[in-house]
Order: structure tokens, then C-alpha cells, then sequence
């Protein structure tokens, strides 16, 4: 958290600030943008491969569509439309929700078992070669603790109105 006083002026970003945000995006994009074309490679988009594969890990391969949007940092509807597409591809499916009758639970298919255990592999190479091999022990240390310090700050902070 920045311990900087705020003045008129420091709405601006310093230098340093502004070439660390830089940096930040320019990493996050690039990262990103590699690993989704490698994901795409295998008939997955990005999306698909965090819900199946946040699917796999859940008691009876089950999640409500509330929890699921939260964890990837959606609004209901929006993954309520990509689930659909999903579903449509035979890789979930929908059911209702026996404790809140509004939302609906989203059901790992045999189907995107097979397509998430066959595009693990080519998945997990292009996170090591964009990302973990590029890195030493002390980088990812540090990126974990930068990651945890940002992810905890941003929910916590005021939001400027």
C-alpha cells in the first residue's frame, strides 16, 4: 500500500510508478496471450480450461455458477453465456441449484474430463516455457508475495468514486 500523501498532483503516477504499471501489463498481456495460444491449440479458450479445470478439483466435479464467477473475477451473466457455450459443446452441464433457486450448479460432462486431461499436457508446457522457466526460485518467491500483497490489497482498499 502506497504510503505516499496525497496531493493534487498525485493522481498522476511517478515515473517509477508508471514504468512498473507499464511493465505489469506489458507482462500480464504477453503471458496471457502465449499460454492462450497454446490453450487454443488443444479447442480451448482460457476461460474454458479455468472452469473445467476449477471443475475437476470440486466434491462431485460441482459448482455453483455464483462461486464460479467469483473465483475468475466474472459477472453471473457473462459466465452464464459462456456456459452456455460450454454446455452446447457437450463440456459441462447445467443444473438447478437446490439452495438458491435463481442460480444453478455447473457439472463437469465425461466429455470435458477427456478435453480438459487432453489439454493438461500441452497447457502445462506453455505455463513452464512462457512463465516457470524464465523464472528462478527467488523470482517466483517474490512473485507470489507481490501477487498476495496486490490480490489482498485491492479488496480491501476504497475504490476512488
Amino acid at each position: 500500500m502506497s504510503t505516499k500523501k496525497k496531493t493534487a498532483t498525485s493522481d498522476w503516477l511517478d515515473g517509477e510508478e508508471e514504468e512498473a504499471w507499464r511493465a505489469f501489463r506489458r507482462m500480464t498481456v504477453g503471458v496471457r496471450t502465449r499460454i492462450g495460444q497454446a490453450l487454443a491449440a488443444t479447442g480451448l479458450s482460457e476461460a474454458d480450461y479455468e472452469v473445467l479445470s476449477t471443475l475437476v478439483e470440486r466434491p462431485d466435479t460441482t459448482s455453483t455458477l455464483h462461486l464460479q464467477a467469483a473465483k475468475m473475477g466474472w459477472s453471473r451473466s457473462r459466465l452464464s453465456r459462456h456456459a452456455s457455450r460450454m454446455e452446447a459443446r457437450g463440456l459441462i452441464e447445467r443444473a438447478p441449484d437446490p439452495e438458491d433457486g435463481r442460480g444453478c450448479l455447473l457439472v463437469l460432462t465425461r466429455a470435458g474430463r477427456d478435453t480438459l486431461r487432453a489439454a493438461t499436457p500441452r497447457h502445462l508446457e506453455s505455463v513452464r516455457h512462457h512463465f516457470a522457466d524464465l523464472l528462478d526460485a527467488d523470482d517466483l518467491r517474490d512473485l507470489k508475495r507481490i501477487a498476495e500483497k496486490l490480490c489482498a490489497g485491492g479488496s480491501a482498499a476504497p475504490q476512488p468514486d
